[in-house]
């Protein structure tokens, strides 16, 4: 069987981790790997339906996405989970879990400052948020605490797309993981 590993891709909203992790899915598929993209969004709205963002709900929600992930990577899928994660706590639990079962768990730092991630905007929550629409932004009026140690860091404001996807395939790679 395929060695399966779950990449966890942290960062602020539009940081650029789903994009990253579609072209690593793309460029993993065409070597023949099973990939799931398990994206933070998706997950929110079937598997965590009904969780605010509290504290105690966004580390509930964390723990159910590494659940699913660490099971979809024992069975020799790489998922690919670009999820804000804005707790360290929570994604230590993650990672725990991953070793506890002999799961391989890389954690990458999508560290796009919030300025850029501002003005990319993707689904307009900055500019809610600028607008008095929108409390609880991670980063801006809701924590964020950055991986001290991630696995890898990308700044994705310096590099393409492409090149961000190819840092992380090259660190599988590494890593024995592909």
């Amino acid at each position: 069987m395929t060695t399966g590993a779950t990449v966890w891709l942290t960062g602020l909203p539009s940081a650029g981790k789903t994009t990253i992790a579609h072209e690593l899915a793309a460029r993993l598929r065409e070597q023949g790997r099973r990939v799931e993209v398990l994206d933070g969004d998706e997950i929110r709205e079937f598997l965590s339906a009904g969780l605010g963002f509290s504290r105690e709900d966004r580390h509930t929600n964390v723990q159910r996405i590494g659940f699913v992930a660490e099971l979809l990577a024992r069975n020799g899928v790489t998922a690919l989970v670009p999820v804000i994660a804005p707790y360290a706590d929570s994604r230590d639990a993650v990672r725990k879990r991953h070793g506890a079962n002999g799961t391989p768990y890389v954690e990458v730092h999508v560290a796009t400052p919030v300025e850029v991630c501002s003005v990319r905007d993707v689904k307009g929550l900055y500019a809610k948020q600028a607008a008095g629409e929108l409390t609880g932004l991670t980063g801006v009026d809701d924590p964020y605490e950055e991986p001290e140690t991630p696995d890898l860091r990308i700044e994705s404001q310096n590099q393409t797309v492409q090149e961000s996807a190819a840092s992380v395939f090259a660190l599988l790679s590494e890593r024995g993981l592909l």
